[in-house]
C-alpha cells in the first residue's frame, strides 16, 4: 500500500524520536518517498543528518534554507503529500494542530496539508490522560485525522503506563491496514487490454494503427491505484508502468490478445477493453521479406476474431464489462449499438473529431453510456482524468 507513496514525516520534540530513524528504513524499505520535517527542538534528540542520510532527502526545520535563502514551501508540502505522518507528535505539538496554531514549518505543513494525517503520540500518561490533552485529542479527531494510540509500556519518566509512541513495525502495519480500507478495489481482479495490435504481413512488414496505448496504461494505473489487483494486456507500446499492482504482459497479434484475455476474463470481476484491436489480418503471412516490384501487390485480409464481443458472450454475473468505441461520424449511434450487441455495461466513446482526443495525446474527451443508457460527458481533461473518472463510474456501476 505505500509503494510509490509521497510521505511527509513529522518529527517533534520527545525522546521517542530515536524511533524516527528505524521508521523511515521501514517506510523507504516499503517503497515510499519520505520527506522529514522537524521542529527545533526535534532536532536536539536526533540529528537531521541521520534522518536525511536515512531518507535520502534533506531535512527540512525552516522556512527557509539558511545556507542559500530558498524558501521551503509548505504549501507545495502539503500537496505533494499522499499523507502525513507526525510521529512523535507532543502534547505541545498536539495542542497547536487542535487549535490553529501555526508557529513553526511543521504545523504550517500540517494546516496546508490536503492528504490523510495520521499521528502517533509520545509523552508521559499523566500528560497523555490530561483533560485538555484529551480535549485536544478529540478535536484532531473530528478534523479526520487518523490517530495511532500510543503503548503501554515503560516510560521515560520510569513510571509504567499509556504514552510511550507505537513502535516502528506496528505503524507501518497500520498504514498498510487502513489504505488497504480507504481502496474502493482492493482484492478486485481486474483486466485491461491497451495499444495497438500488429498484423504480420511479413517478418518485417504488419497492418497497424495509431495507438499508443497511454489511455490503457492510465486506466491500468487508475485501478490499481484503488486497489485493484490488475493484469494488464498490452500490444506494442513505448508506455511503461511500474505499479506494483499491475501484471503487465506484452503481446502482439489480435489473436494473441485474445488468447490472453480468455485465460484472465474467468477470474476478472472488472473488465475495460480498450486496446485499439485490429479488425484484418492477412489470410496468409509471408515466410520471407517480400521484395518491392513494379506491379501491384495483392494481400488479401479475414476478420479477427472480436475479443470485446466474444468475452461479452462468456461474461457472469458479477462481472462488469466496458468497452470503448472511437468514431469519426455518428459515434453515439455505433456506441449504443456496441453496447447492446457486445453485452457491455459501459460504453467509452471518443472521436477523433474532438480537438485533443484519440491517438497519441496526452489528452482526451469522452462520453460514457451505461447499461442503462445514463450518458455523463467529460469534457476536454488529461488521460490521468479520464482514467480516474471512468474508475468513478465503475464503482458506481459496482455499488448499484
Amino acid at each position: 500500500m505505500l509503494n510509490g507513496k509521497n510521505i511527509l514525516l513529522g518529527v517533534c520534540g520527545s525522546i521517542a524520536s530515536y524511533k524516527t530513524a528505524p521508521l523511515i528504513r521501514l517506510l523507504i524499505e516499503a517503497g515510499a518517498n519520505v520527506q522529514v520535517v522537524m521542529t527545533k527542538d526535534a532536532t536536539q534528540f536526533i540529528t537531521p543528518l541521520t534522518l536525511s542520510t536515512l531518507s535520502k532527502k534533506p531535512v527540512l526545520a525552516e522556512y527557509y534554507q539558511p545556507e542559500t535563502g530558498e524558501w521551503n514551501n509548505h504549501v507545495h508540502l502539503g500537496l505533494w503529500a499522499d499523507l502525513m505522518l507526525i510521529a512523535p507528535v507532543t502534547a505541545n505539538t498536539m495542542a497547536k494542530m487542535a487549535n490553529g496554531f501555526c508557529d513553526n514549518l511543521l504545523t504550517a505543513v500540517y494546516l496546508s496539508a490536503k492528504c490523510p494525517v495520521y499521528f502517533a503520540p509520545a509523552m508521559d500518561l499523566d500528560m497523555w490522560k490530561h483533560a485538555s490533552t484529551q480535549s485536544n485529542l478529540q478535536k484532531l479527531l473530528s478534523y479526520q485525522n487518523i490517530l495511532i494510540k500510543p503503548a503501554y509500556g515503560q516510560l521515560a519518566s520510569g513510571l509504567v503506563g499509556e504514552g510511550r509512541m507505537e513502535e516502528p513495525a506496528a505503524i507501518v502495519g497500520f498504514l498498510n491496514e487502513t489504505l488497504g480500507r480507504m481502496l474502493l478495489l482492493s482484492g478486485k481482479k481486474c483486466l485491461v487490454t491497451a495499444g495497438p495490435t500488429y498484423e504480420a504481413i511479413d517478418p518485417v512488414r504488419f497492418i497497424g494503427n495509431h495507438s499508443s496505448g497511454k489511455m490503457g496504461f492510465k486506466l491500468a494505473e487508475a485501478l490499481a491505484n484503488l486497489g485493484g489487483d490488475v493484469t494488464l494486456i498490452a500490444g506494442p507500446s513505448s508506455q511503461e508502468t511500474r505499479h506494483k499492482n499491475i501484471k503487465r504482459i506484452d503481446v502482439i497479434s489480435a489473436e494473441e490478445m485474445l488468447q490472453e484475455c480468455l485465460t484472465y476474463f474467468p477470474d476478472a470481476r472488472i473488465c475495460i477493453m480498450n486496446a485499439a484491436v485490429a479488425d484484418f489480418t492477412p489470410k496468409v503471412v509471408a515466410n520471407q521479406k517480400m521484395k518491392k516490384q513494379d506491379q501491384n501487390l495483392l494481400i488479401e485480409l479475414k476478420p479477427t476474431l472480436d475479443i470485446l464481443q466474444t468475452l461479452g458472450a462468456q461474461k457472469q454475473h458479477g462481472q462488469l464489462l466496458v468497452g470503448f468505441a472511437l468514431e469519426t461520424n455518428n459515434g453515439e449511434r455505433y456506441a449504443l449499438d456496441k453496447l447492446q450487441r457486445k453485452n457491455l455495461d459501459l460504453i467509452v466513446l471518443n472521436t477523433l473529431a474532438d480537438a485533443g482526443a484519440g491517438f497519441k495525446t496526452d489528452t482526451n474527451k469522452v462520453t460514457m453510456i451505461d447499461k442503462n443508457l445514463q450518458k455523463t460527458e467529460t469534457g476536454l481533461k488529461t488521460k490521468a482524468e479520464i482514467a480516474a473518472d471512468i474508475c468513478r463510474k465503475i464503482i458506481e456501476l459496482l455499488e448499484k
